[in-house]
């Protein structure tokens, strides 16, 4: 009987919404009966005219349950009526009018007939879980919808919603809420003992639950590992019940045990991941054990990768996880935390488009002709950094250019895989059936212990064998599965299986061609630790016979915090990838010989190759190879003497003194800096610390001086001044402008009244008066003072200790001598 859902109560209403509007957003509840009750109430209805529900599902498992069951309702089988797509697999006929597919379908659908045709309604179910696929799917309806088709409706569907968000990007469609059927949830909070282990903790939960309660359970866990190690744990007790698993990677009919009750009446405990916290009905469950943990995948823009995180379960998450215990009748939820912290969870979940790996979604856009992802609107716009790492990756698999997407990119759309996977499938003729088993177990769960080491090479042979009918130590389940998805990847590139020994650089071939940036170089010979072209360092297992390859292509590895884990790669001849590599040529400065060193390296990201000697150096690398030791070791590399010091120091004083003036800076800073520009001519014949001891640096820093400056310089910061003596001093000068000095003997200045001065008499000149043996006597920066006064006090000094000397009694009018003036 389906009169007791309670969406019943607002079916009227949608229909009169959806009639009068081409958008409308539901919330209703767990078990309300939204995805099995809702869609096929609206095949009748006028505005539909006949054509196709499509609605969608975030999991294949619930799309495939949901399906079955409304089938079941109508008294049909699916693909009568109701009918369901999943990947590499479909349940459809002439007569279905009402398709449930999993997200990726639907953009599929929209990519292959732009208008959506034979579609009157989208409907999004659980569209609170903000899928990437939902994302994007949601995006490019409402494009359709804006462009092509205004009579086509979209449904968004949703049990816990900020609907605000939602209807914005609608453009503010209505709302409606349907209030569900909710009994009453006892929360009790179990504490974990500090040192108790997840597993440990869980079991004894179910345990007490087992004894307190009547009904079956639910148990959520983070993933399918802890799964399998609880249900062993209980089987292991005895437990009075039924244990059942629940994940995506279980067979159809487990998971379908799971969902029902036991034939036989026992009581059941489900253990299942966050799958089944909606749009799945669990019958028969009273009570929910919450471990208070979920696994999401995140991406790490950093690495490249995406990793599963199992992370603190969200406040709306754990809410719909208790409220499957109050279907029935008032339930029972176990949380295994504090009540305090319950206030701590996050209320809600990250949308995936922001942690995820955007790469098909960047593919899909560019084959819809949307070259910029703002230009698209977005319930939550995707992260632009990731946006551009995904076009990366994509340009280098060939998949998109400057122009859009390539001939290449639209056959990759076409597979039903990432476009890694797709491009390894694609790429290498000969070995379609190898990449066929390699793509399968890629995207299965592996098939093989830890203990095995984590060479994919051994997968694929273990695949081959069991094909061939032969005895291999494998979960023989999971290989089923495996090959399940090879042999549809093989009725649709149209390949013969293949169950000869695979050859381990084949492999490790394709590997490289999904995951380029992974190609690994070791470090030294059977040491563990690699080097990947994207920069990181991975380490394979201790022992491992993989530390025998110089090369790997690594498949899956974790990011790790400084060095990842590689958990499945295959050698790699360099041969089988050298085509690969970039030749850029490196010219750089070897300070140990004093001389350029010039190689072709040819590399893959971080990682070089092979090098060979360059025999020919464009001049421009020359010179930026030069600059660049220049800058590293200082303008201390130029034989820059005494005199092309004091060149720069006049020109920066002058800088200071004449600011609005154009005197060029030559400081170290500017210099460095400008090296191209003012030494680079003078480089392009470089090649060893000789060739720059030679270079004529008075000509070149000259060259820096506008030509309507240099008969300035002299006259306004002269090298040289003249004295009384007939002597020309070397005037000092700073880069600072400070006053400049000269220092000369005394005796050379007599009969010079005033402070000598530069800059057209505006800055005076420090004199440092000298003793006949060119020892400090006296520094001035006022010379007629100094003969008033201070002379007289020096003269009686000197001539004691200088007696040949001439030392008159009036400066003012003797005569400057060079040498010795007798006394007279």
């Amino acid at each position: 009987m389906t009169d007791d859902y309670p969406i019943r109560e607002v079916i009227p209403d949608i229909k009169r919404l959806l009639a009068a509007n081409n958008r409308l957003i539901l919330q209703a509840p767990p078990g309300a009966g939204k995805s099995t009750i809702l869609p096929w109430n609206l095949l009748n209805e006028s505005w539909l005219e006949g054509k196709k529900i499509i609605m969608l599902e975030p999991r294949r498992l619930a799309t495939k349950s949901v399906a079955v069951r409304m089938a079941e309702l109508l008294s049909e089988k699916a693909g009568q009526t109701i009918g369901y797509r999943i990947r590499f697999e479909q349940m459809i006929g002439p007569a279905t009018r009402c398709e449930v597919v999993t997200e990726g379908i639907l953009t599929r659908m929209i990519q292959e007939d732009n208008a959506l045709e034979d579609v009157g309604l989208v409907v999004f179910d659980e569209f609170h879980e903000r899928s990437l696929h939902a994302d994007l799917a949601l995006a490019l309806c409402c494009e359709v919808q804006q462009i092509i088709r205004p009579d086509l409706r979209i449904l968004v569907m949703s049990a816990t919603l900020d609907t605000a968000n939602v209807s914005a990007m609608l453009k503010g469609a209505p709302t409606i809420t349907s209030t569900g059927r909710q009994y009453p949830v006892t929360v009790k909070y179990v504490a974990q003992e500090k040192d108790l282990s997840l597993i440990a903790g869980v079991t004894r939960t179910i345990r007490r639950a087992l004894t307190e309660q009547s009904g079956d359970i639910l148990v959520f866990l983070p993933g399918a590992g802890e799964i399998m190690r609880v249900k062993e744990a209980l089987e292991q007790d005895n437990v009075q019940a039924k244990v059942c698993g629940l994940f995506g990677a279980l067979p159809f009919d487990q998971q379908q045990e799971a969902i029902f009750p036991d034939r036989h009446g026992n009581r059941k405990i489900v253990l299942a991941t966050s799958i089944a916290e909606t749009s799945l009905t669990i019958q028969g469950i009273t009570t929910v054990v919450d471990s208070g943990y979920s696994r999401v995948p995140r991406f790490d823009p950093r690495s490249g990768l995406t990793r599963l995180d199992t992370v603190r379960v969200t406040k709306d998450a754990a809410d719909q996880r208790a409220g499957r215990s109050g279907r029935l009748g008032p339930g029972v939820c176990y949380r295994m935390w504090n009540e305090h912290m319950q206030h701590m969870l996050l209320p809600s979940r990250q949308p995936e488009i922001l942690e995820a790996d955007l790469a098909p979604l960047v593919l899909e856009l560019h084959n819809w002709g949307i070259l910029n992802a703002e230009a698209i609107g977005w319930v939550t716009p995707p992260p632009a950094g990731t946006v551009n790492q995904a076009k990366t990756l994509l340009q280098q698999l060939g998949a998109i250019d400057d122009n859009g997407i390539t001939p290449h990119g639209r056959l990759m759309l076409r597979l039903p895989s990432h476009p890694r996977i797709s491009h390894m499938l694609l790429s290498i003729e000969r070995l379609r059936a190898l990449a066929v088993d390699v793509a399968s177990l890629l995207e299965e769960r592996d098939p093989l212990e830890k203990s095995a080491g984590s060479d994919l090479t051994l997968r694929v042979d273990a695949l081959r064998k069991w094909r061939r009918g032969e005895r291999v130590n494998v979960d023989t389940r999971l290989l089923d599965r495996i090959e399940r998805a090879a042999a549809a990847w093989r009725r649709i590139l149209e390949c013969k299986v293949d169950n000869g020994n695979p050859v381990d650089y084949d492999v490790g071939s394709l590997i490289a061609m999904a995951y380029p940036e992974r190609i690994a170089r070791q470090f030294e010979k059977f040491s563990p630790r690699y080097k990947l072209a994207n920069g990181r360092v991975a380490k394979v297992p201790d022992h491992d016979p993989l530390v025998r390859e110089p090369w790997l292509a690594i498949a899956d590895v974790d990011s790790g915090q400084s060095e990842g884990r590689i958990f499945l790669a295959a050698a790699l001849h360099e041969s089988d990838f050298v085509h690969l590599a970039s030749p850029s040529n490196a010219v750089v400065w070897d300070f140990e010989k004093g001389a350029l060193s010039a190689t072709t390296e040819y590399r893959l990201g971080n990682i070089v190759v092979k090098s060979e000697p360059m025999t020919n150096i464009d001049a421009r690398q020359r010179v930026a190879a030069v600059c660049a030791a220049i800058r590293s070791e200082g303008l201390r590399m130029l034989s820059f003497n005494e005199t092309n010091e004091q060149w720069r120091a006049r020109i920066m004083s002058l800088r200071v003194w004449r600011s609005d003036e154009a005197w060029p800076d030559v400081s170290d800073e500017n210099l460095l800096n400008t090296l191209e520009e003012w030494l680079g001519p003078y480089l392009e014949n470089v090649s060893r610390k000789q060739d720059l001891s030679r270079l004529e640096m008075g000509t070149i820093l000259e060259g820096i001086l506008p030509w309507e400056l240099t008969s300035k310089l002299n006259s306004h910061a002269p090298a040289r001044l003249n004295v009384p003596s007939g002597s020309a001093i070397k005037i000092h000068y700073h880069h600072d402008g400070s006053a400049p000095f000269i220092e000369v003997r005394l005796q050379e200045m007599f009969g010079l009244q005033d402070t000598p001065t530069v800059n057209e008499g505006r800055n005076a000149v420090v004199v440092h008066l000298l003793s006949p043996g060119y020892k400090p006597v006296q520094v001035t920066q006022d010379l007629k003072s100094f003969w008033h006064s201070a002379y007289h006090e020096v003269r009686k000094e000197m001539r004691r200790r200088y007696p040949k000397h001439h030392w008159p009694e009036d400066p003012w009018t003797a005569e400057a001598v060079r040498g010795v003036k007798k006394r007279t």
